[in-house]
């Protein structure tokens, strides 16, 4: 009898392999789900401490941090040793989703709360499920592609709106320009797609951004009552 179904043809190592799976979304959600209000931060592993971006996301991720907000990065180095380091050093919570990776991909020293994935589509439902705001650094293939899948999940209401920005308008204007000139025009996507995309170049402008669409908890001891504005919700003053 013909099999209906690919699950029907798992062997015995690959269904060992789904309890590898469980185990990991188990830990994330464990780990972050009093977490409270939070912001990922994504840009390149090969940004250098002396570069201009550094030193940006290390400023950007301060400021959240002050602003009770904990940062979530990747983990590893670059822009995510940046965010990390920013929230850590401004006293803040600092959290690592780092990667196995064959290069790049080493765990950075600021992160405190720290966890380890073997499989990136995990790691990338804790960096959407945990965050209020995707703030995007000048990056790479990796970065592009964290942008997109979120911009394709908010475009496909697969999760509530949640604001994306992208930080560099020389970095960045490049792509926004071509997405309204290609994309836009050729009527692949929807005028309303184009607005989920922020082009900013203050940190203090996309603080300030962020805070209109959630509500902050007026103690840091209090981190999970943080949550998203609605429609018919004031922003706090």
């Amino acid at each position: 009898m013909e099999k209906q179904f690919v699950i029907d043809d798992l062997k015995l190592g690959e269904s060992w392999r789904l309890f590898r799976i469980m185990g990991e979304f188990v830990e994330g959600v464990e780990k972050l789900h009093d977490l409270g209000p939070a912001v990922s931060i994504f840009g390149s592993a090969r940004t250098a401490p002396g570069d201009p971006a550094y030193k940006q996301a290390v400023h950007t991720a301060a400021l959240f941090a002050k602003e009770k907000f904990a940062v979530i990065t990747g983990g590893g180095g670059g822009i995510m040793e940046a965010a990390n380091k920013g929230a850590a050093e401004a006293g803040g919570v600092s959290v690592g989703l780092n990667i196995n990776l064959p290069f790049e991909q080493k765990p950075n020293p600021y992160a405190n709360i720290q966890l380890q994935f073997h499989y990136i589509f995990i790691r990338k439902v804790m960096f959407v499920k945990y965050a209020m705001a995707y703030i995007i650094m000048p990056g790479g293939f990796g970065t592009l592609d964290e942008l997109f899948e979120a911009v394709t999940l908010i475009q496909t209401h697969r999760i509530r709106p949640l604001p994306v920005f992208l930080m560099g308008s020389d970095y960045w204007g490049g792509l926004v320009d071509w997405i309204k000139a290609r994309l836009l025009k050729e009527k692949l996507i929807s005028p309303e797609d184009i607005d989920i995309l922020q082009v900013m170049d203050d940190p203090e402008d996309v603080v300030k951004a962020v805070k209109k669409v959630v509500i902050i908890c007026p103690s840091a001891r209090q981190r999970t009552c943080g949550r998203r504005l609605h429609a018919d919700d004031q922003a706090p003053v």
